[in-house]
């Protein structure tokens, strides 16, 4: 008789530990995917200012750089959270009184969309900057072929 319980703990610590992997997953996730927003906008700004001799215009606060740092901060976060959480369930499980919490759930969920919904304008404003593609000069297009 005493072996059943002690599977059934076994299978709840196993469960836990795979709920830590999957916040884990996800906070690598986000900072993979703010450190690509981050760095690509970067290389859409210089891209425009090697096309077009004007220096584009730059919003400070909502950019595709803040919304990346955010990503990459919030994913760290998650990390701490997701420790916090697993050793929160692994005394719950051993003193046999676990109780879900979907405040977690639902405070990442939250911030997930925030930082979703602050991408819309990045993408929209990308999509309205004026299309400055440089002319081929004249002389250049004439030499080309020549020896």
């Amino acid at each position: 008789m005493s072996r059943e319980p002690k599977i059934d703990r076994q299978r709840e610590h196993q469960a836990n530990e795979r709920t830590f992997l999957a916040w884990l997953r996800t906070s690598i996730a986000l900072i993979g995917f703010g450190f690509a927003i981050a760095r690509f906008g970067l290389f859409l700004q210089q891209l425009q200012r090697t096309l077009t001799p004007q220096e584009p215009p730059t919003d400070t606060v909502l950019n595709s750089e803040n919304l990346g740092i955010s990503l990459v901060v919030f994913g760290i976060v998650i990390i701490a959270v997701a420790a916090w959480r697993y050793n929160r369930v692994l005394g719950q499980i051993e003193r046999g009184d676990y109780r879900p919490s979907r405040l977690t759930i639902w405070v990442v969920t939250a911030v997930v969309m925030i930082l979703g919904t602050l991408s819309i304008p990045l993408l929209l404003l990308r999509s309205r900057l004026p299309n400055n593609s440089p002319t081929v000069p004249p002389q250049s297009s004439r030499t080309i072929g020549r020896f």
